[in-house]
């Protein structure tokens, strides 16, 4: 899946996509906000339905990379839940990169009888 937000028919503001790297694990590539749509919670609701979209596919788990100097994003990041791994790509420059991942607690099922609160 990819996103883009728009405000009406203009340019696009903000993107985001995810897609599946193995049976359990997905990955977010391309969030970007541009710079005068910064601080709306853009990047915040696109990850948001990014996350809802990979839950109903079966990953269990989303990693996704940054840049160190992307404080934003790390912030972001951070606050929605993921948190630092090593990388998952050969070759990334722990320098410069840092790869986070956030683990979906699986909803225990209902029990034959209970009823969904």
């Amino acid at each position: 899946m990819f996103l883009l937000a728009r405000l009406g028919r203009g340019p696009a503001l903000a993107c985001g996509g995810w897609r599946t790297l193995n049976t359990s694990a997905a990955e977010i590539k391309r969030m970007y906000v541009v710079p005068p749509a910064r601080g709306q919670g853009l990047g915040r609701r696109i990850l948001a339905a990014l996350e809802q979209d990979v839950l109903g596919r079966g990953p269990i788990e989303v990693l996704l990379e940054t840049g160190i100097r992307n404080v934003a994003a790390l912030g972001l990041y951070t606050a929605c839940g993921y948190e630092p791994i090593r990388s998952y790509v050969p070759g990334r420059n722990p320098e410069i990169n840092r790869a986070l991942r956030k683990v979906f607690r699986q909803q225990p099922a209902s029990q034959p009888g209970s009823t969904a609160r």
